[in-house]
Parts: structure tokens; C-alpha cells; sequence
């Protein structure tokens, strides 16, 4: 008897259903064909063993199954629950009417129990595309695929459960979930710009930077606040929209990294990678291709802390992303495509011993040393970065003062009203949702320079020694401080404070 069940493999933050084709006839053997790794391989073992704790025997027969299309691997041990379900189905020992239009996917334990899978959210969504009407998952992803609508996802806890239900006999209820409510939660800030004494001027660049979507570098000696401040960026950043929480909730399913306790990433990421890491690991790849750091930032914050501790060959890997906001991974026979929009917040010490600069505390480096350092970040890099920041030491009367400084939730309020005007402005361009995203096209159009903006810029570029790659990236950004205080232009005070925050491009920097 031939029966047909069906499972899904994920490539990128893509589904490609995959169809399961189960015949039974006259023999004893067993063969499984259409290109499965040795996961996929040894689910027989793992389904004999599930089924004999749940007081089922498959008969001695010849089993041959076909894991259709053939051309593509399928790899883990996700397919145990399809194949299993496939196999009592051909054996007469369950009905086979359903399914046809329900998609199973779990990994079975030797008891029955189903665990977790990865990629439940773009499985259901495909599933949703191709027609199916239900889906079966494990209980800890049923959450995050019952997100889409127009499809009934169950999510069982062992394989008696989804026995049950397929013969029609069974009590397991469809996983519902409120997107909406996943989103009216209070909005409560972990650590608050309000707890961070002075740097005023270092409050403004981030909020400016939130306000844009600008990447942005500080640069100061320890414990000046640096990374304090980083991680208070994203309390400031606007809330992610629907769309962006289920694109960001794809790749964070793919990479097996999601919440079980809420359905919905609703919070924008900050990953914080350790300067020891591998290209692999913040680009993603691998044999079986994953998500890397850049791609789990995406829709948030990428934190280098430590910049130039970076291996040179992993900070290089980020330019392509950086500018295309997508990073591509191909092997030999497939490539696969995974979103990398993100801000890069990085830090740095000005020099080897941390204190070149610093108004107290006298520089211990040779000479030569400084600049050696900085050259460990490369041009086209620091290119790709619109704001530097110096950060100083705080003085003792600022760190004992008892004034609160301005909350997160404030200077929040001032980011969203910006970025609701780009919102607007770039309205009729897909893709470009911010003034860090403009093209040199967008930029003619909506950055208009008059005669005094021209000649301050003109004057910036030849006094202060700013190389030509910096002309784009201050305009960006005064494009960026004149949305803040909603002005239709850009003014000569909104070019000035962007030329201060090119401070890695002037002339004697590090000399």
C-alpha cells in the first residue's frame, strides 16, 4: 500500500515541502531513498522504539520510502514524527485521510515523547502558502507557527497524541495565538539613559544614530562608559512593526534560538558577540548553512565591543552586509539568503594602553604604536560607520550629582517621531526605511545643500583634513538631525554637528 505524508526542510529562512512517499509490500527489508544524511537515516530505529512504547508493532514487511524531490538533502532528525506517521499509515494501523492536507514535522524520542524542531514559523508559513489546512509540531514550536493565520496548527507532546488525532478519537485543541496581545505589553526598560551621569554629547550621537539608523563607533579609554551606553541603545530605538517582529521571528526559528515562553520576537535583538569569534559564526555558514550574529541582529543592534580585537578576516566579512543589508551564502549545489539589516554599535580604546587623549592620565605607547592600532580597522570599514564618538572620563561632579538625568522612554519618543517622518518620506521606495539606507540618488533628491551649508562643508574638508569618503555620511546625518527637530531642511547648524562626528577621519588622528 502506498501512502503519502508530509514534512518540509528549511534553506535560508525558505520552506520547501517535502513529500514523503511510504510503500509497503511482499519481503522483509527496509529502504530509505531521495538523498537523507545519516540523521534522517537512523529515525528508523528511533520510530521502532516510539512506536513499541506506545504498544505498536509494524509488521515484517518490505518498507520502501521516498523522500521527495530526491535532488534536495534532507538533513536532522525532524522527520521522525512524518516518516513514522507515514509507516502506520501504509500498515493500515492508522487512517490515512488526513493526510493529505496536514504537515507533520518532530523529532522523536525512544519513548514517544516529540522534541523541539528549528524553522517551525517558515515551515507553517509555506505550509500556509501550498494549500495545506493543519499542521502538526512539537508543543514547544507550536506557538510560533499558530502566529500565522488561515492554517490550524496542533502541537503535540508525544506521538500517542497525534495518533489520536488523526484517527479522529483524539483531544488535542489547536494552538491559538493573538498577535496583537503579543504586542500590548508594557514597554519596560531594562537599563535607562537615565542611569548613565553626564556625556551628554555621547546621548546625543546615539539618539541621533537611533533616530537614522546610523552604525556608530565610540571611542574612549576604559571605563569611560562606552559599553554602558551601547546597551542602552535599543530602549531607545523605535518598537518593531508586525512585519519586522515575524521576519525577525523566521531567522531566530531557523537558528533553533527562539522564546518558548512568548510566540513572537517583540523586542529588538542586541547580540554581543565575543572579539574571539569566527567569521562563520557572525556571518553565518557551515555545512548545513545557519544564521550568524549579523543575521540574529537583524531589525536591532550588533555590539563589537573592542573593535580592533577583531580578527581582521572577520571585520572584513562585513562590508558586503553592511551595504546590501543581506548576506549570501553559497555551497557547490544551493545558496541561501538571509536578511542582515542591523545598526553596528562598535567600541574602541584609542590606543594599545587605553589613555592617548585622555585628559588626566598620560599615554604609555611608543610612538608609531597609536596609529598601528588604529590601522587594525580598515578604511572601507570605517567607511561603512556614519558617527564617531569620543567618549572622556567623567568628571567627579557629574557622577555624584542627584539630578535624574533624561529617561530612555523620552528620548525614545523623539526617535519614533523622527523615524515616522522618514517613514513618509521614503514611503514610495521599498526597501529604504531610513536616512542611513538613502542612495546617492536619495540623497540629490531629499538632502538639498544651500550656499552656507556648501561652504561649511567645503571649509570642514579642508581644515579639518576629513577625507572624501566622510562628504555622504555627513549629509546622511544632518539629514538625520534636522528630522529630529522636524525641519524641511537642512541647515548649516545640522551640517556643523555632523562634522564633529567624524572624528576618526581628521587629519593627525592617531599620529
Amino acid at each position: 500500500m502506498l501512502v503519502k505524508s508530509y514534512g518540509s526542510a528549511v534553506y535560508g529562512i525558505k520552506a520547501t515541502t517535502i513529500t514523503i512517499e511510504v510503500n509497503v509490500s511482499r519481503g522483509v527489508n527496509f529502504l530509505l531513498v531521495g538523498l537523507p544524511d545519516s540523521a534522517v537515516k537512523e529515525s528508523q530505529q528511533r520510530i521502532e522504539s516510539a512506536l513499541q512504547m506506545q504498544g505498536y508493532k509494524l509488521p515484517g514487511r518490505k518498507v520502501v520510502i521516498n523522500m521527495a524531490p530526491a535532488d534536495i538533502r534532507k538533513e536532522g532528525s525532524a522527520y521522525d514524527l512524518p516518516l513514522a506517521v507515514g509507516m502506520l499509515a501504509a500498515h493500515e494501523l492508522i487512517k490515512n485521510d488526513r493526510l493529505e492536507h496536514c504537515l507533520i514535522m518532530g523529532e522523536l524520542s525512544l519513548d514517544g515523547t516529540i522534541q523541539s524542531i528549528k524553522g517551525a514559523l517558515p515551515i507553517a508559513l509555506q505550509a500556509r502558502h501550498e494549500g495545506f489546512t493543519s499542521c502538526i509540531f512539537p508543543a514547544q514550536n507550536a506557538g510560533e507557527a499558530a502566529i500565522v493565520d488561515g492554517i490550524t496548527v496542533y502541537g503535540a507532546t508525544n506521538i500517542k497524541e497525534v495518533i489520536d488525532l488523526l484517527d479522529g478519537n483524539g483531544t488535542l485543541q489547536p494552538v491559538k495565538i493573538d498577535i496583537n496581545r503579543e504586542f500590548l505589553h508594557n514597554f519596560t526598560c531594562e537599563s535607562d539613559f537615565s542611569d548613565v551621569k553626564g556625556q551628554e554629547n555621547v546621548k546625543r550621537a546615539m539618539e541621533i544614530a537611533a533616530a537614522g539608523g546610523h552604525n556608530i563607533i565610540l571611542i574612549g579609554p576604559p571605563g569611560a562608559g562606552k559599553t554602558m551606553l551601547s546597551k542602552r541603545l535599543p530602549e531607545i530605538l523605535p518598537p518593531l512593526t508586525i512585519e519586522e517582529a515575524l521576519e525577525t521571528t523566521k531567522i531566530h526559528s531557523v537558528a533553533g534560538k527562539t522564546n518558548r515562553e512568548t510566540a513572537l520576537v517583540t523586542k529588538r535583538p542586541f547580540r554581543s558577540p565575543h572579539h574571539t569569534i569566527s567569521d562563520v559564526a557572525l556571518v553565518g555558514g557551515g555545512s548545513f548553512p545557519q544564521p550568524g550574529e549579523i543575521s540574529l541582529a537583524h531589525n536591532g543592534v550588533l555590539f563589537l565591543d573592542e573593535l580592533p580585537e577583531f580578527k581582521r578576516t572577520v571585520l572584513e566579512v562585513m562590508r558586503q552586509p553592511l551595504e546590501d543589508r543581506v548576506i549570501t551564502i553559497s555551497r557547490a549545489r544551493f545558496a541561501v539568503e538571509y536578511p542582515a539589516s542591523f545598526m553596528l554599535v562598535a567600541s574602541m580604546n584609542p590606543c594599545p594602553c587605553g589613555f592617548y587623549n585622555h585628559p588626566e592620565k598620560k599615554c604609555m605607547c611608543a610612538p608609531g604604536m597609536v596609529q598601528k592600532y588604529l590601522n587594525r580597522i580598515s578604511g572601507p570599514l570605517l567607511d561603512r560607520i556614519d558617527i564617531h564618538i569620543e567618549v572622556v572620563p567623567v568628571p567627579f561632579e557629574k557622577l555624584s550629582e542627584q539630578r535624574p538625568a533624561e529617561s530612555s522612554k523620552v528620548i525614545r519618543e523623539r526617535v519614533v517621531a523622527a523615524r515616522n517622518i522618514q517613514r513618509a518620506r521614503f514611503a514610495k521606495h521599498e526597501g529604504t526605511h531610513c536616512n542611513a539606507q538613502m542612495s546617492s540618488r536619495m540623497l540629490q533628491k531629499y538632502c538639498e545643500i544651500d550656499a552656507a551649508g556648501q561652504n561649511i562643508l567645503k571649509a570642514a574638508m579642508q581644515k579639518l583634513g576629513l577625507s572624501a569618503r566622510a562628504y555622504d555620511r555627513i549629509i546622511k546625518v544632518s539629514r538625520t538631525i534636522a528630522d529630529l527637530e522636524a525641519s524641511a531642511n537642512i541647515q548649516v547648524q545640522h551640517l556643523a554637528e555632523a562634522i564633529q562626528y567624524r572624528s576618526l577621519d581628521r587629519e593627525g588622528w592617531g599620529a
